[in-house]
């Protein structure tokens, strides 16, 4: 009975977690809203009563938290209201989100408040190292994965930065090209690099 109990509770606390797993919009998809609303642009003030890089009014830029003016915040502070927005409604307030065919994904509405490091990704999908140029599979060592592994941990693991494709790196390589239509071949190439930077979280 005590073992029954124990399977149960094992199996509920990994349905929570998993639950949990965050699937926030890609870098890219937000570089695209960005372009759409603002050229990019987070200082832009057009006088219009819309404000920095995703263009919020003054009430839902308070609605997440944000002081101030939003045009005036840093890049990582407008990021950050942002996905705390998109968390909260989803792509719902960007009337550019529906012009650009962008959908919702299981974090969206759930009202779950971001980090900052969580947030972190959005405004960098351009500022990350190039593929090195070689596809690396289980056992190789290069200072290259050393680069990946360490960026892996924005997205919850916790690499040490060994350089060494071993186990560890073979389940977060796989789980990354699976959450991002990648073919799940274990293989750390060019799509799956690009991924680490610019993908959607795996689930």
């Amino acid at each position: 009975m005590f073992f029954l109990r124990l399977l149960a509770l094992v199996v509920l606390l990994g349905v929570t977690w998993s639950g949990a797993a965050s699937a926030d919009p890609s870098a890219t998809d937000w570089q695209r809203l960005r372009m759409c609303e603002s050229t990019d642009r987070y200082e832009t003030d057009t006088g219009n009563g819309y404000y920095g890089a995703y263009q919020f009014d003054l009430p839902t830029w308070r609605s997440v938290g944000g002081v101030g003016l939003p045009h005036q915040a840093s890049k990582a502070e407008q990021d950050f209201r942002a996905l705390y927005l998109y968390r909260m409604r989803g792509w719902q307030p960007w009337e550019c989100a529906g012009k650009l065919g962008l959908r919702d994904d299981r974090d969206a509405g759930t009202k779950r408040r971001p980090s900052y490091a969580e947030s972190a990704y959005i405004g960098n999908q351009l500022a990350f190292p190039p593929w090195p140029g070689k596809v690396f599979d289980y056992g190789d060592c290069d200072p290259a994965l050393r680069t990946w592994q360490l960026r892996m941990n924005t997205f919850g693991y916790s690499f040490q930065g060994s350089g060494c494709y071993f186990a560890e790196t073979k389940e977060a390589v796989l789980a990354l090209q699976r959450a991002n239509g990648i073919k799940d071949s274990g293989l750390l190439g060019p799509k799956t690099w690009d991924a680490a930077w610019t993908g959607k979280r795996p689930g």
